[in-house]
């Protein structure tokens, strides 16, 4: 069963559009999408995680529809932004008590898992570790990246374990470091 399946999935609005997209992203896969432009990256991304309900086609993240089913799609995947967070070390705890409100995962518990992960990621700067920690102390089956750091790369996957990943990003050589690299066939009207 795939924990991500998006078909002839496109978002529209004003200017802003997106897609289509089909693909599969299995437990345990690492699926990355290279598109042509940062808009474009991170509305996939954000249709991926079920926060863009997608204006055609249809995403499922489980068995679940993003635009009926919002919280249960939440439960499974977990989403990095793209922008940096600006959260002074000295905020740390605030902000994961934060997100695991929104996980609804017992504070003290994602406060031990992200001093964790965040020793794992000490060589990323904070700036980019946060998000990606505020994203896994809900322990998601899928984590969706927006256009991750290159740089970052093998820290990202090696605490993303074996969870599944999907990732945007506006390079060959950036999708080619995060996984599978996916052809996207895009029909434009």
């Amino acid at each position: 069963m795939a924990l991500l399946r998006m078909r002839n999935a496109a978002f529209s609005l004003g200017t802003c559009s997106a897609g289509p997209v089909t693909l599969d992203v299995r437990p345990g896969e690492r699926t990355a999408l290279p598109v042509g432009s940062p808009q474009e990256a991170a509305v996939i991304a954000l249709m991926a995680a079920g926060i863009a309900k997608a204006s055609s086609g249809c995403v499922l993240i489980g068995d679940y529809d993003p635009r009926v089913q919002s919280v249960n799609c939440k439960r499974i995947a977990g989403f990095v932004p793209h922008e940096p967070v600006s959260v002074q070390e000295r905020d740390f705890a605030g902000y994961i008590a934060y997100r695991a409100a929104l996980w609804k995962v017992n504070t003290r518990n994602a406060l031990a898992y992200a001093a964790v992960l965040r020793e794992r990621l000490a060589d990323m700067h904070e700036a980019f570790a946060y998000p990606l920690i505020g994203a896994l102390i809900g322990m998601p089956k899928l984590v969706v990246l927006d256009r991750p750091e290159l740089a970052y790369a093998p820290q990202i996957l090696a605490v993303t374990e074996t969870r599944a990943v999907f990732s945007t990003h506006t390079n060959a050589a950036a999708a080619h470091a995060f996984g599978r690299p996916h052809a996207l066939a895009m029909t434009r009207a």
